[in-house]
């Protein structure tokens, strides 16, 4: 089904319109891997799509041992890399879950990714994978000039992810999930963060949305009136911002980056950019992501509530 047409179902499949990945989620579910080779090779050269399409895949082969069958099998850039994404989603599902072996996990993650960054040097997404893995490890290193409170963290590995690809937007993510107070992070720090890497970005970046993630990552759903916080000016700037510069550029994306999309879309809701709300809703379609508007309740119904204040159709259901 194509981004922007809407049948009066949501799509909640992290593939979205992506319908080579969804494919091979399914063959990867099956224990085929054949897709999954075809995918990540085609990736190549462009990170972000091979950053999104390895953490797809490797979610939906977390559960079984097809990444090491393969690896075994047929030991190549792809699979090495699949492997490397599949140990960092159980090292973090253990972390998650208070697993006493989290450490011990996290060290096979790291190996594995140490393996994929040797196995194709240029490549960023092992790097990416290992940023991932800061929440467990705590490296503290020492931040550079500029930032307000200087807060230590992976600083190391972001550079040296940036260095293969500057304006990654996963390894942005990942740096910015480590000083998340669940993560053990402060407020002072993480908008200290989320201000040096998104004025970085150009302004034609999705990157300049990270705001937007920091507010829904600290939102208090138990806060009567904590959707507030995006009427602020500075907010309200930074969606209309994104929306004139990042927007547009969208009709020309290999695929439909339906995360971005949401952010935006939630953002221009709140700040009273019914239009501009509308039309970005209209691009993403069917397809849907839980998050921001989980942060306010059941996103489903959060997402209909959008939609049908934008004057847009919305599930029957709804």
């Amino acid at each position: 089904m194509p981004a922007g047409s809407f049948d009066g179902q949501y799509v909640w499949h992290p593939a979205a319109d992506d319908h080579r990945l969804a494919r091979a989620c399914i063959d990867v579910k099956a224990g085929r891997v054949l897709s999954a080779g075809d995918v990540l090779q085609e990736s190549r050269g462009d990170y972000d799509l091979r950053a999104h399409r390895s953490l797809v895949l490797a979610s939906e082969a977390a559960d079984s041992d097809l990444a090491e069958r393969w690896l075994g099998e047929d030991p190549g850039p792809e699979s090495t890399l699949l492997w490397a994404r599949v140990a960092m989603v159980r090292a973090l599902r253990a972390a998650d879950a208070g697993d006493p072996r989290t450490g011990l996990l996290a060290d096979i993650a790291e190996t594995a990714c140490d393996r994929a960054a040797r196995m194709l040097p240029d490549d960023p997404t092992p790097w990416v994978a290992r940023l991932a893995l800061a929440p467990i490890r705590r490296p503290l290193d020492p931040a550079p000039r500029g930032l307000l409170t200087a807060p230590p963290g992976p600083w190391r590995l972001l550079t040296r992810t940036l260095g293969l690809d500057p304006w990654n937007r996963e390894a942005h993510h990942r740096f910015l999930a480590f000083f998340f107070g669940r993560n053990g992070g402060t407020a002072s720090a993480r908008w200290d963060v989320v201000t040096f890497l998104s004025h970085r970005a150009p302004a034609s970046s999705p990157l300049r949305l990270l705001p937007f993630v920091a507010l829904a990552e600290e939102h208090d759903p138990r806060s009567l009136l904590g959707y507030r916080a995006w009427h602020r000016p500075q907010w309200v700037t930074v969606a209309d911002g994104s929306y004139s510069d990042w927007f547009p550029s969208v009709a020309g994306y290999r695929f439909t980056p339906v995360l971005d999309l949401s952010y935006l879309a939630h953002a221009l809701h709140l700040a009273g950019r019914p239009r501009q709300a509308g039309e970005v809703l209209k691009a993403m379609g069917p397809y849907a992501a839980r998050m921001p508007w989980s942060v306010f309740g059941p996103p489903g119904e959060q997402l209909t509530r959008a939609r049908r204040s934008c004057g847009l159709p919305v599930p029957a259901s709804h």
